[in-house]
């Protein structure tokens, strides 16, 4: 926050790394004293000196900011609801084995829905085949399991090792999925704004970069302004600020090239998600992904190989303003064209 103020004051402020700044304070002096009047001088001269090496820190713009805060906000969202989800099946599983397993997941929505007609076992034991059918077709069930099976499923669960009163089961059931329930909703309409806040974005090359979900590109977008920001002159650079780009280290005749830590993780989480998802969309970037495979990358790997590409093009998009078109991918249109 007070980073954002000074530079929305418009004063020049640099990023120094203190591993860098650690390293360099042999300069003056290697007693290893210090003080804050000390580090002050110290950080002074080293902005003097180093001032060409050292990046400048540009202040964000205002529909920038409006999407990271949509998407944080999101993404605390859905970290409740992954909490809610879990304690609810922590409770089916000492209380309702049964309904835990019956769908072999609690995350989606036919099992919440199960569990607000049979929320207790009581309540399911006269459940059979015939009602179960209808359960299936009421709620559109496509998840491939006859309504025998799934019946056979409840019955074969093991009993509740721990048992409650079944009105204090149900008040707990109900609570839980009144809360994920609601969860979903602002989930929901925070995916609504974020679509409008995107869509209202300057840089709209975030938006045209495939059908993917306003979430993902929210997402690129709001994590584009460090990387992409005049503090990077190549698409290199934002490569190895979203961890994308490997770590070279060569002495002589030993070379080894080993997975970067040290980089923008929010921003290597957004990136790496579009091109995951991507794989499936792009011709190119499904072409790429394989052969990463067929040269022995593991998956996270070859994720990461495909969003450096996705790096180089979504650089060019942002540098100059023009939004993404397949059909001025060349790369993309030679394997179309190939097919």
């Amino acid at each position: 926050m007070v980073v954002g103020r000074i530079a929305s004051a418009g004063h020049p402020e640099l990023m120094i790394e203190p591993a860098s700044f650690k390293a360099a304070r042999t300069r003056w002096g290697s007693a290893g004293a210090n003080s804050d009047a000390a580090d002050v001088f110290m950080l002074a001269d080293y902005a003097r000196t180093d001032n060409r090496r050292l990046r400048r820190v540009e202040p964000v713009a205002q529909a920038t900011r409006v999407l990271a805060a949509l998407v944080r906000a999101r993404i605390a969202l859905v970290q409740a609801r992954t909490a809610s989800w879990n304690q609810l099946w922590a409770i089916l599983s000492e209380h309702w084995p049964g309904a835990a397993r019956v769908f072999g997941e609690v995350d989606i929505q036919v099992a919440l829905a199960f569990l607000a007609d049979y929320p207790t076992p009581q309540s399911a034991a006269l459940l059979g085949e015939g009602r179960m059918r209808q359960f299936c077709r009421r709620h559109s069930y496509r998840g491939g399991k006859s309504a025998a099976e799934l019946v056979g499923r409840l019955r074969a669960a093991p009993a509740a090792a721990n048992r409650i009163a079944p009105k204090v089961l149900e008040v707990i059931i109900r609570g839980s999925i009144a809360q994920i329930n609601l969860l979903n909703t602002e989930i929901t309409n925070l995916e609504h704004e974020l679509a409008d806040a995107l869509a209202a974005h300057p840089k709209l090359c975030c938006s045209s970069l495939f059908p993917v979900s306003p979430t993902s590109a929210s997402q690129r977008s709001s994590q584009r302004s460090d990387p992409c920001s005049s503090d990077a002159t190549t698409f290199e650079q934002v490569a190895a600020l979203c961890g994308a780009a490997p770590v070279t280290r060569a002495s002589g005749k030993s070379r080894s090239v080993g997975f970067r830590y040290t980089a923008n993780k929010p921003a290597g989480a957004a990136i790496t998600g579009f091109a995951e998802n991507s794989r499936h969309s792009s011709v190119w970037a499904g072409d790429c992904y394989r052969r990463a495979r067929s040269r022995g990358a593991r998956h996270p790997h070859a994720v990461r190989i495909l969003a450096r590409g996705w790096v180089r093009v979504i650089w060019a998009c942002w540098t100059t303003d023009t939004p993404y078109a397949p059909s001025r991918h060349r790369g993309e249109q030679l394997l179309v064209a190939a097919t």
